[in-house]
């Protein structure tokens, strides 16, 4: 809950969280995270998923969150993509956001997706260098509200 309380205090989008945002509580917020795991039990308007954590071994801070999407439904093949994470503001540019890419790639090759779409918004530099440093290419941007999402793909071996 205290990495939910940083976002929301410093206005940031909260992506990859498994709902975080609008959990009142670890224990719902826990509930909505093991049902969306599997179809069987997957939450209305939602796609079965996986939430990992990067957790700092120093302090057993949590740094970020990645959601790996088992599958992309009409929304997701537009707009949000395979995998959406996010990093903490206060540990931003230390590569944390590469390295957990790196690795949900890795989890998706096991999940079996040998195409993966990851998306961000045009005007989220970082987020686009993190995309692009694994490896991907972008294929087109699409308008969304106010904002253009950028589409990026990467073929996994």
């Amino acid at each position: 809950m205290e990495y939910k309380k940083e976002f929301i205090e410093n206005g940031d989008s909260m992506d990859g969280t498994a709902g975080l945002r609008t959990a009142e509580t670890f224990e719902d917020w826990y509930n909505a995270f093991c049902d969306n795991l599997k179809e069987e039990t997957v939450r209305d308007g939602l796609v079965p998923s996986t939430t990992y954590m990067a957790i700092s071994a120093d302090d057993s801070r949590l740094i970020g969150m990645i959601d790996i999407r088992h599958r992309l439904n009409d929304y997701l093949l537009n707009f949000g993509g395979h995998i959406g994470y996010s990093v903490r503001k206060s540990e931003r540019q230390q590569g944390y956001a590469t390295e957990m890419l790196s690795l949900g790639l890795i989890e998706c090759k096991k999940l079996n997706i040998k195409k993966v779409l990851i998306t961000c918004d045009k005007n989220n530099v970082g987020s686009a260098k993190t995309i692009i440093n694994n490896g991907t290419k972008l294929e087109n941007e699409i308008p969304e509200g106010n904002g253009i999402t950028q589409r990026y793909w990467i073929y996994i071996d």
